[in-house]
């Protein structure tokens, strides 16, 4: 599992100091998941149901199901995602908060998110 830094202060938001390479590095792999129209799809999917299986995904996006699992691989690896519950061979996905919370925040777009940011001698698992 990655290691990513999570940002101390917004870094888009008016006023914002320069970026330390490591959390700028750790916030584009986060965004860079998020380039991908299905991805969104499937973030914004997953947002409003709470959780979703794999085999929900496939129909609505118009995907196969090997694209599906690679973009569900891509946002898992990101911390964007996480297993939410197994049911015989379905997987059932649900988005992590704290990185939802903190990806708003880094925009300037949310408040401090709560227990989700790091010194910099620390750094939160995704």
């Amino acid at each position: 599992m990655k290691e990513l830094r999570v940002l101390e202060q917004p870094c888009c938001a008016p006023g914002a100091p320069p970026l330390a390479k490591g959390s700028a590095r750790a916030l584009a792999e986060r965004f860079k998941a998020l380039s991908d129209p299905a991805r969104v799809s499937i973030v914004n999917r997953i947002a409003g149901a709470g959780e979703v299986c794999t085999c929900q995904l496939t129909a609505p996006l118009g995907l196969s199901q090997p694209t599906v699992s690679h973009h569900l691989r891509v946002l898992k690896e990101a911390g964007l995602i996480e297993v939410a519950r197994r049911r015989g061979t379905w997987t059932f996905y649900r988005l992590v908060p704290e990185a939802m919370e903190q990806l708003a925040f880094a925009i300037g777009g949310g408040p401090v998110p709560e227990g989700a940011l790091v010194t910099r001698e620390r750094a939160v698992a995704s």
